[in-house]
């Protein structure tokens, strides 16, 4: 974990209320791991007092610069989506960790899951994957058809399915009935999106191995102040962090 100062390069409007930020510098260098984050001070003032975790959808450490997705939804990152090009942006990272890209074996086919703000860690994720020879395919689930992004960019990698809940662009419904419905088969499912969605690919897959990327609201971002605790079923250790142990875990190590 760094902290420091990286300049925004770009800062675009991609999908209704979503935006795409691309980020360089020192930091970059650190980012390794598909699934981690970044927690952002979004104003040099007081308010807002806390730092807003955003998870990291592209690495490029070679440019030093990485591309942070995010969804306009409070004060935060209201401020956030008006950073424009040469502003410098309060960078404490990379934090958490991330999906184990390096463990899945070449030759296997990797089920990528994304919900809505979900999709964007699932891009670098999908990257590595196929740079290992692990075959990709990805369902990527949204609101409507404003709320689409990545389709092309995932496309790279292989195959897209869309499933939007009013059925406005791909498939009507849940990423659960596109799976079903495209009898997709895969030997590891990776996924990252509302807590619905993680508890019924959990529920649905349990002879699987299944990686979930949790979503919860953090203080600190480095474990010190138990606002993302997540409970377990072990009586040796009844709670995880969300910031610090994961977001990443293990589907049989959290309960939804």
């Amino acid at each position: 974990m760094k902290k420091g100062y990286m300049t925004v390069r770009s800062n675009d409007c991609i999908a209704d209320g979503i935006y795409q930020m691309v980020l360089k510098g020192e930091l970059a260098e650190s980012c390794s791991a598909p699934g981690q984050f970044l927690h952002l001070k979004v104003a040099e003032s007081v308010a807002p007092l806390l730092r807003r975790p955003i998870s990291i959808a592209r690495i490029d450490r070679d440019k030093q610069e990485m591309t942070i997705i995010f969804r306009k939804d409070g004060e935060g990152t209201r401020l956030l989506s008006l950073k424009e090009k040469g502003d410098l942006v309060d960078c404490l990272g990379p934090l958490g960790n991330g999906f184990p890209a390096d463990e899945l074996k070449s030759g296997g086919t990797a089920l990528l899951v994304g919900g809505g703000i979900g999709v964007p860690p699932l891009y670098e994720l999908s990257k590595q994957l196929t740079k290992r020879g692990v075959h990709v395919v990805h369902v990527l689930g949204f609101a409507s058809a404003k709320d689409v992004f990545y389709e092309r960019e995932f496309a790279e990698y292989g195959p897209v399915y869309i499933a939007t809940a009013d059925g406005t662009h791909g498939e009507k419904g849940f990423v659960t009935d596109v799976i079903e419905a495209k009898g997709l088969q895969f030997d590891y499912l990776l996924a990252c999106g509302p807590t619905p969605m993680l508890k019924a690919l959990k529920d649905r897959y349990p002879e699987k191995e299944v990686y979930l990327s949790m979503e919860e609201r953090m203080g600190c971002g480095i474990g010190a102040c138990f606002a993302c605790v997540c409970h377990t079923d072990q009586s040796e250790k009844p709670y995880v962090k969300v910031c610090l142990d994961g977001p990443v875990f293990k589907a049989q190590e959290v309960l939804l």
